[in-house]
């Protein structure tokens, strides 16, 4: 680890702006920061601690919602019995991720911002144009398995990580920021995050010191919420396909419907055609069929990932007959 200088933020405004200098980043839980700098993929001139900054409540909203401070442990969300009441959909999948130690100490904002676990942007050794720009693209031609199908450009094929980003993407979650000049804004999560294209490196449309505060969950929505994660091992391992749904289900018909996949892209992907092909149709597994084959009819494998495609298909299919109650 390379050395660094270390400031631990007694306030907001002196945060933002201390971060929004170069080579600054902002440090909370450090489950993904600390590591990433062990390997020195990461290299910070500064660290910017914000866990003393007051952020880690849950509190309720005129609205009838949640606001969910940027510092709130995982492990805090998923136990918080409205949470828990109302947005269980939320709680599934926060305790579907990582483990207990991990989410004792990783928090609602550093979770969103996670970067993928891609096996080549971890290796030094390989060319990964979100570690050094214009380097190339390894997993294209490498060992894919774990990554993405959806949204993807030939300069990167990495995806998502969180969990938790997913279940917030179905619920319509918006994340609150702070800038460094002071100014407040409200970021819907689906738009939170940048497409690769060419500029993989770049992930998210936050500032150079803008700083995550809350994230904001809208009333719960009508109809039964449901995580299902798929992996390679019960506990502790990212997925290969997981899918957040919200059906809403009467006289045997789909009344409304929220879909969203995690491992399939850069982010957490909210599947209109899904939802379009569900409003409407009758609670069998054959609708359910058809509403994953529009989910992934624009989906690309890369070889090793090719799997993924039927895979997403079918965990979307068990998660809606789950979701629907149908035996």
């Amino acid at each position: 680890m390379k050395p660094f200088r270390y400031h631990r933020a007694s306030d907001i405004a002196s945060a933002c702006a201390s971060a929004a200098k170069p080579a600054v980043k902002f440090i909370a839980g450090g489950t993904n920061l600390v590591d990433l700098m062990k390997l020195q993929i990461e290299a910070p001139a500064q660290l910017v601690d914000i866990t003393r900054l007051p952020l880690n409540g849950i509190e309720e909203t005129a609205e009838g919602g949640l606001r969910i401070g940027a510092l709130v442990t995982n492990s805090a969300a998923a136990i918080d019995m409205r949470v828990r009441r109302r947005y269980p959909l939320l709680a599934q999948a926060i305790l579907a991720g990582a483990s207990t130690q991990l989410r004792n100490k990783a928090t609602t904002g550093g979770n969103l911002l996670q970067r993928t676990r891609c096996a080549y942007f971890y290796d030094a050794t390989k060319p990964c144009n979100k570690r050094v720009p214009g380097s190339g693209c390894a997993a294209l031609e490498g060992i894919n398995r774990m990554n993405a199908v959806l949204g993807v450009s030939d300069d990167c094929i990495a995806a998502h990580p969180s969990d938790m980003a997913v279940a917030m993407t179905t619920l319509d979650a918006r994340v609150e920021t702070i800038t460094p000049e002071g100014s407040a804004r409200t970021i819907p999560i689906d738009s939170l995050y940048r497409a690769p294209d060419n500029t993989p490196h770049i992930e998210t449309v936050l500032t150079p010191g803008e700083l995550i505060t809350s994230v904001l969950l809208p009333p719960p929505p009508s109809g039964r919420q449901v995580y299902r994660k798929v992996r390679d091992r019960a506990s502790f391992a990212f997925a290969l396909v997981s899918v957040a749904a919200i059906l809403d289900v009467a006289d045997n018909r789909v009344r409304a419907a929220r879909i969203a996949f995690g491992g399939l892209s850069y982010k957490p992907w909210r599947s209109a055609e899904a939802e379009a092909a569900l409003v409407g149709a009758e609670v069998t597994r054959a609708s359910f069929n058809v509403a994953g084959v529009a989910a992934l009819r624009n989906a690309r494998g890369y070889g090793h990932n090719d799997f993924k495609i039927p895979l997403a298909r079918r965990t979307l299919r068990a998660t809606l007959v789950q979701a629907a109650g149908i035996t």
